[in-house]
């Protein structure tokens, strides 16, 4: 594909020049709107005759490549953010030193029940049919995944929700996880160490998720150290590169037409490394805005940390 007239590439590189974009903080990243069909329409009314083919070429020599945008720039930053950083590497290493179990916790996005488009494709033998739109009203429920990943065992958990995600959901779903994974197999264990987001149902500013935690541990007569990512480092959070990507592509283009469905798909999660998924469904309303009590803030035993407090705490069981 080399024999071309030797003014194509300057006229190729002036029409992107003209429908091109970049980024303001590299200048050296560029990219084009066009599609390769665009391209060849401009080229024609310079009086080039080329295809599509020709035009993938063009822009694979001049270094335009079909990428995907990748979400790596921070947001911001935390002025606590390494040393919780340092904090977190060495309380785990605490942690499974000691041979008490680590569990990363987060919670996906919830997602609507009924004849909506998911991306993905799959083997059919028809064309499969979906609404046109993403009503919330033309669902008939939601399912809210909420998960467990244990550092150790290289296992995941997960309680799909039929409600709302609210802290009695997270600490629900962490009591259903350790009566039927966690004790069996940290029989001895003398405390449990969470790692999980600074927001959502599990947040650091809020009382009822201290509160509904303090419950949790009282019923498991277990001691539970939360352990919070800072803001904008979620995406460090063991449970969100080691699992949730796993789910997505196991879930990817089929219709979520109901909680067992979703169930067993999620189920079918797994790697060629042993990766095992076990779910669990928590068919249970939960009231969205309820208050702590009036005077736990007084009272309350959660043990903050003299070292970073507002990110590590401590649940201890009161008799």
């Amino acid at each position: 594909m080399g024999n071309f007239s030797s003014g194509i590439d300057q006229d190729f590189l002036d029409i992107l020049q003209q429908h091109t974009a970049g980024n303001p903080m590299n200048s050296s990243i560029r990219w084009t709107y066009l599609k390769p069909r665009e391209i060849v329409s401009e080229l024609l009314k310079k009086g080039y005759s080329v295809s599509r083919n020709i035009v993938r070429y063009l822009l694979k020599k001049h270094e335009y490549v079909k990428r995907k945008a990748q979400k790596n720039i921070t947001m911001g930053g935390h002025p606590d953010r390494n040393a919780q950083f340092e904090n977190i590497t060495q309380l785990k290493q605490d942690y499974l030193d000691a041979g008490n179990p680590v569990i990363s916790m987060d919670t996906k996005k919830k997602e609507l029940l009924g004849t909506f488009y998911r991306n993905g494709s799959l083997y059919t033998q028809a064309a499969i049919q979906t609404n046109d739109h993403d009503f919330p009203s033309s669902a008939t429920g939601s399912v809210i995944p909420h998960g467990f990943y244990d550092l150790k065992r290289n296992t995941r958990y997960i309680t799909l929700g039929t409600s709302h995600d609210t802290s009695e959901f997270a600490c629900d779903s962490l009591f259903q996880w350790w009566v039927s994974e966690g004790i069996i197999h940290y029989p001895k264990a003398k405390s449990l160490l969470i790692l999980c987001d600074g927001g959502g149902s599990n947040s650091s500013r809020h009382y009822i998720f201290k509160e509904d935690l303090q419950k949790t541990a009282n019923a498991l007569g277990l001691e539970i150290r939360i352990a919070h990512y800072p803001p904008y480092t979620s995406k460090y959070n063991p449970i969100e590169h080691r699992f949730f990507p796993h789910v997505t592509r196991a879930c990817e283009g089929v219709v979520f037409d109901s909680v067992e469905t979703v169930k067993t798909l999620i189920s079918r999660t797994s790697t060629s490394k042993g990766l095992t998924t076990i779910v669990h469904i928590l068919d249970k309303i939960y009231e969205t805005g309820r208050k702590y009590a009036a005077d736990f803030k007084e009272i309350m035993p959660i043990v903050f940390d003299t070292h970073l407090p507002k990110w590590n705490y401590r649940a201890i069981p009161q008799e």
